[in-house]
């Protein structure tokens, strides 16, 4: 019977190789292994040795460690076109705030949600969002005063901010209009 561990590992020596578009006779004869060892190893028959995986990883031309990783399992990616991302309603004092989601993955245990927000006309100062997670702002267009906790900085176009989100934060004061952001929040999944 198979171990976990061995199926796993030869599912990521697999997913490696065909992401190096490399046959397995290529990859076993630049690794210095047997064909069938490798065959053995792709179908989880056979735990490797740490020799036998180094000599993988310098066919491959990669880290040994990338044999370990969960990246096998992670298959998420998502693309989405300029103009077509997800208009988020929102209600209360930031509705004239647009919230267009940029994005999503499903798979591991980090929350990522990337805005792109926009203050429409008659959009107000808001500096009482407040939620878990760690925020990115990069700001594409407009002068603002950010608020977070104490502390105000002034931001403009090219200006980046990276906090914790649990503090109270928000734009303050709008200095100069069309005011435009990049706003990525990461949180871990419960």
């Amino acid at each position: 019977m198979r171990s976990l561990s061995a199926a796993r590992i030869g599912a990521q020596v697999r997913a490696l190789r065909m992401a190096a578009d490399v046959s397995g006779g290529a990859l076993a004869k630049m690794s210095g292994i047997s064909s069938s060892m490798l065959s053995r190893i792709e179908r989880g028959l056979v735990s490797p040795s740490v020799e036998t995986l180094e000599r993988l990883a310098n066919g491959l031309g990669v880290p040994a460690s990338r044999f370990f990783g969960d990246q096998a399992r992670r298959t998420d990616f998502c693309h989405v076109r300029a103009g077509q991302g997800v208009v988020v309603d929102r209600v209360g004092a930031v509705s004239d705030y647009r919230y267009e989601l940029l994005g999503h993955l499903l798979s591991g245990n980090l929350f990522v949600e990337p805005y792109l927000v926009t203050l429409l006309p008659g959009a107000d100062p808001y500096v009482t969002f407040q939620h878990p997670g760690l925020k990115f702002l990069y700001f594409l267009s407009g002068e603002v005063s950010y608020r977070y906790g104490g502390r105000t900085a002034e931001v403009r176009a090219g200006d980046s901010l990276l906090f914790d989100a649990t503090a109270l934060h928000g734009i303050e004061a709008i200095q100069t209009q069309p005011v435009s952001y990049l706003s990525v929040v990461f949180t871990l999944r419960e």
